[in-house]
């Protein structure tokens, strides 16, 4: 296989949770550049999405736009119909809509927390289930890819609800990757770490975090963008990432790689050819 077919998604649909803006908006896109058509699922109204349908069918593929709100867990098998019943089929599964915002544990409503937990878990978990079993009715070696994040790994003050609806996040791919295995079906997660879109500004920053996060990050001492993220995802979606399932790719910039962050408290590195170089003695 040449390296071309190794990443094509040419004859592949393909439908994308919270594809209007972000995360979901750039997936949505790239998936449409490796040649799937695309559907996707927002809260957002169609003429919010608008610009993201234009975008996919500028490049020959067909798009689709079904409105939902993701927290009405007794709506997603018939949203699933819907979709099957206008497409036909679907091969790709991109759970990427979710909700986060910041607050003291112990300022969490219950109203709050169950808002987060249908958006981000319950929703991932019903949606796959309706979508899996009309991959399976179909015969279709399908690919499930849920957006959790670094978060699901590694908690983080003020954001207990987030924190917990991603953990589950990582439990349920790992879950229907073992009962969706024997059907052809792989189930990966997505973890972004701190990634530049339009969530950020749920998440208020007192002044001078940014820069102090970014310190921490070995890579480009940056924020992430969508573009780094995508990648992940059209490798999982397509034929390279066939034997892959049941796993998480981070894309963090390297931050988590670190326990404690003790660089700054070391002497600075000597250069190639310094004194400090046991190659440069001798």
């Amino acid at each position: 296989m040449n390296a071309h077919k190794r990443f094509s998604l040419d004859t592949k649909t393909a439908l994308v949770t919270g594809g209007s803006r972000g995360i979901g908006r750039g997936i949505a896109i790239a998936l449409a550049q490796h040649g799937a058509d695309v559907a996707i699922v927002d809260i957002a109204t169609e003429q919010e999405t608008q610009s993201t349908l234009d975008e996919i069918r500028a490049l020959g593929r067909q798009a689709w736009f079904f409105h939902q709100d993701l927290q009405e867990t007794d709506q997603l098998a018939a949203l699933a119909g819907r979709v099957f019943d206008q497409l036909d089929r679907v091969d790709i599964l991109v759970n990427n809509a979710g909700i986060g915002s910041q607050e003291h544990f112990n300022a969490i409503s219950v109203e709050q927390w169950r808002r987060v937990m249908a958006i981000n878990t319950d929703a991932v978990f019903f949606l796959s289930q309706a979508v899996s079993e009309r991959m399976i009715a179909a015969g279709t070696s399908g690919r499930i890819i849920n957006t959790s994040s670094v978060n699901g790994l590694v908690a983080e003050a003020g954001l207990a609800d987030y924190n917990a609806s991603k953990g589950a996040i990582e439990m349920i791919t790992k879950s229907l990757a073992i009962e969706l295995g024997a059907h052809g079906i792989t189930v990966n997660s997505l973890c972004p770490g701190m990634i530049a879109t339009e969530i950020a500004e749920d998440f208020p920053l007192a002044e001078g975090f940014e820069d102090y996060f970014c310190q921490h990050i070995p890579l480009g001492h940056r924020f992430g963008t969508v573009e780094d993220c995508v990648g992940a995802v059209i490798f999982l979606a397509s034929p390279a990432g066939s034997y892959v399932t049941g796993q998480n790719i981070v894309v963090d910039g390297g931050i988590l790689c670190e326990q404690v962050p003790r660089l700054p408290f070391m002497k600075p590195p000597g250069m190639p050819g310094g004194p400090a170089d046991p190659a440069a003695e001798g």
